[in-house]
């Protein structure tokens, strides 16, 4: 578990270095890094991987866990308790560490005093809580009728988001992910083939997803919606085992974006069939939309609930079912390395709607990178982010804050963050 501020463990490496009579460079080989890098990392301009804490200590003879500390991670047992006590987290924090840290608040002024642009937790610190949990059991132990909107986008094939899975995508072997080649010289995303599911994995999918709605159906509030991404090949069992759940189908979110999923001529027999396509090029993406039974009308409901409907963009203009979508931008890519990534244009758009009073909590029980989460900052609203994923959970941590910041349009605030995303590298899967 991490944490983004990394000052007082940049001034501990520093101080140590200087005291052994290593020099930047010296310390920089033997680590296996560039001067520059280390260099953010003794200026707090970086966050350390644990493995860099590790090699740090060994070679600068400090203590690993407080180092660790120091650069914001977890003892492991404490860890493995905030692990198995998902709801209960933040008071054990509070508690371990609320007298911890004498440093005073880093806020957007003195970063910019110091030459960075960095919008950090002080900013939205207020209007979410991440948490490392697997969402079932998290769900199991949150009150009932506690959450007033789901906004996520979930592991939809299940298999590709296995350890298997996953470790073939961070080492790029493929397995149901398809690495796709350079296009006109650009890396083109990793795309999961649903296509490759066996009937026994559908049926699997159906019954994740019903026990999944039913938990879900439990803490939201009557007239409590939501928004599930999905895609053309899979949406229909999704949303057949959301609505066996007792959710009412209120429609779909068209997203229309220019993908390169589909349109590929067949494999190894490209030139036979130059004018086969054996799929159409995919332009649009669904996100289902359900909605928790109201209680008595829509106006009652608005007024005990504060759900029932979806936000207005205006007083003149509704909140319509399709949105016009770029992929998502390579900078935002930057801030949250994950392979399904959606842009903050699109997802500030639907968790706005979301909540038609601008009142409730968004729970994103699949929250990957954290987008959905740093949306609902952005539109001030309060969010919860469940995810089970160790490396995920780390990229949501750092990237929330920093994505929740970007203008509505997706750019980099400007040129001096790009230097602080440097971190990237830290978030390499691999």
């Amino acid at each position: 578990m991490k944490s983004t501020g990394t000052a007082d463990f940049g001034k501990a490496v520093k101080n140590q270095r200087r005291s052994v009579t290593l020099s930047l460079s010296d310390l920089s080989s033997k680590l296996k890094v560039t001067k520059g890098y280390l260099s953010r990392l003794e200026t707090g301009k970086a966050v350390p991987s644990i493995s860099m804490v590790k090699k740090l200590s060994s070679l600068l003879k400090l203590d690993s866990t407080k180092l660790g500390i120091l650069a914001g991670y977890l003892p492991s047992d404490l860890e493995k308790i905030l692990y198995e006590n998902p709801v209960a987290a933040p008071a054990i924090l509070r508690e371990a560490f609320g007298e911890y840290s004498k440093s005073p608040e880093r806020t957007e002024e003195t970063e910019r005093r110091n030459g960075v642009v960095k919008i950090g937790p002080s900013k939205f610190k207020d209007l979410y809580e991440l948490v490392q949990a697997d969402c079932s059991q998290w769900l199991d132990e949150r009150q009932s009728k506690s959450i007033h909107a789901i906004v996520t986008d979930p592991p939809y094939g299940l298999k590709e988001y296995t350890a298997t899975e996953k470790s073939k995508l961070r080492n790029k072997n493929g397995g149901v992910w398809r690495i796709p080649p350079k296009l006109d010289g650009y890396e083109r995303q990793p795309l999961p083939r649903f296509t490759v599911l066996s009937q026994d994995e559908r049926a699997e999918l159906k019954r994740f997803f019903f026990e999944w709605a039913q938990k879900a159906y439990r803490v939201l509030v009557p007239g409590g919606h939501i928004f599930i991404a999905t895609n053309p090949l899979l949406s229909h069992l999704v949303y057949e085992a959301i609505e066996r759940a007792g959710f009412e189908k209120r429609g779909e979110i068209i997203r229309l974006v220019q993908t390169l999923r589909g349109g590929d001529r067949p494999k190894n027999a490209h030139q036979e069939f130059s004018d086969v396509t054996v799929m159409p090029r995919s332009c649009w993406e669904p996100w289902g939309l359900f909605r928790k039974p109201c209680e008595g009308r829509v106006q009652d409901n608005l007024r005990k609930w504060k759900t029932g409907g979806l936000r207005r963009i205006s007083k003149d203009e509704p909140f319509y079912d399709v949105i016009k979508s770029s992929p998502t931008r390579a900078g935002e890519r930057k801030i949250a390395p994950h392979p399904s990534l959606k842009p903050q244009a699109l997802v500030r758009q639907i968790v706005r709607a979301a909540l038609p009073l601008g009142e409730g909590i968004i729970l994103d029980p699949f929250m990957g990178a954290g987008s959905t989460i740093a949306a609902a900052c952005s539109v001030g609203y309060k969010s919860i982010g469940i995810e089970s994923d160790l490396e995920f959970y780390r990229i949501a941590v750092a990237a929330v804050p920093r994505l929740a910041a970007l203008p509505g349009n997706g750019q980099s605030l400007s040129a001096s963050q790009r230097d602080i995303e440097s971190q990237e590298q830290l978030f390499v899967l691999s």
